[in-house]
């Protein structure tokens, strides 16, 4: 029964990301880069280095069969040398599709 459960809250999670991925803010997205990702991510084309040995925006904006609502869901969960942003899932849309449009 937990499973179930758990399988009905991430499918309710990824449709409700969905939705936000497709209204997402762009010019949001890079404002929330520029503030949280920057010290290890080069974020922008005039950001010259970053501190941290993490990828830059445009190579993780070019990465194959990239999903911007599942990047966002990323964004939300906790992981290891990513410090817990407390982002809503509007700033994770929003922040996801910066990421994508740096890729292009």
């Amino acid at each position: 029964m937990s499973k179930l459960f758990a399988g009905l809250v991430t499918l309710m999670v990824a449709t409700s990301l969905s939705q936000a991925a497709a209204a997402a803010d762009v010019a949001k997205g890079a404002i929330l880069a520029k503030r949280w990702c920057a010290a290890c991510h080069v974020v922008a084309t005039d950001q010259q280095t970053a501190h941290g040995q993490a990828a830059p925006f445009s190579a993780i904006g070019k990465m194959p069969d990239l999903d911007p609502a599942k990047l966002a869901l990323f964004l939300l969960l906790p992981h290891p040398r990513m410090p817990d942003m407390n982002l809503s899932r509007a700033e994770a849309a929003d922040l996801a599709a910066y990421i994508v449009s740096q890729g292009k």
